[in-house]
């Protein structure tokens, strides 16, 4: 099966005063359709850059990156985006932020939007606005959002960062039951150790500044999965010793 996502040597660097800052460094990654991919390490590595460089906000790259084989020059609807904080239209209600610029009007879409809130479990408050939502059911409504442009793959930003631990369970359970109905190729950007070996079917590990893929860990646990099982600690363990490992070397070359 060909690869979904290319990256092909991509670097980036930021200009600054004292000059250039580089914030990646010569990535190599392919994923496959219908991944779940964790990409997780320490604060300014360039995680999120990297989200925004396939979802091509970033563009100014050495270097590409490859979807369905077509080089990434421009953002596109087969490829959604969710953020950290929701971004939902405060004036609109729930099904008018999931259509957006489509027109509610319009069978089909109303169709679609219909289903959506289904699928993400909003029934019943069709007609509420965000003022009225929780921070998890305001996320939902950003995921909807993006699952009625069909994209090809979903980019998430720390979409669960700000909520309560007990709103994240539920959210990381409920975005994996929307990833097994619609397969949508999925790159999740996390701080939390625990989230990207819940969720993923790899989790891709960077180094500090400049970004660097340190290691790829294979998740081969069956969902649903067990926090508490010997297997997944194993595996949060060999995670938090990668990224404990390289803090320790960076250090040790400071003293």
């Amino acid at each position: 099966m060909d690869p979904l996502i290319e990256l092909v040597g991509v670097s980036k660097t930021f200009p600054s005063q004292e000059g250039d800052i580089p914030v990646l460094d010569k990535l190599q990654l392919a994923v496959e359709p219908g991944e779940f991919i964790s990409i997780i390490g320490p604060s300014g590595c360039g995680k999120s850059t990297l989200l925004r460089i396939v979802a091509g906000l970033e563009v100014d790259i050495e270097g590409e990156v490859l979807v369905d084989g077509v080089k990434v020059t421009k953002p596109s609807k087969t490829r959604g985006y969710i953020f950290q904080e929701h971004r939902l239209f405060p004036w609109m209600t729930v099904q008018e932020n999931i259509a957006a610029d489509l027109p509610l009007k319009n069978p089909e879409v109303r169709a679609r939007v219909k289903e959506l809130i289904s699928l993400v479990k909003l029934e019943g408050f069709e007609e509420a606005y965000p003022k009225q939502l929780s921070g998890g059911m305001s996320q939902r409504v950003a995921i909807a959002r993006s699952l009625l442009r069909s994209p090809k793959v979903l980019l998430l930003d720390e979409p669960f960062g700000a909520l309560d631990a007990f709103t994240r369970a539920h959210m990381q359970e409920a975005l994996l039951e929307i990833w097994q109905q619609n397969r949508t190729t999925m790159l999740f950007v996390t701080h939390d150790i625990d989230e990207a070996v819940f969720l993923a079917s790899r989790v891709v590990i960077l180094d500090p500044r400049p970004g660097r893929i340190k290691e790829i860990v294979p998740v081969a646990l069956p969902y649903p999965r067990d926090r508490t099982s010997e297997a997944f600690q194993n595996l949060r363990t060999r995670v938090l010793r990668s990224l404990e490992h390289k803090q320790e070397e960076e250090e040790a070359w400071s003293i």
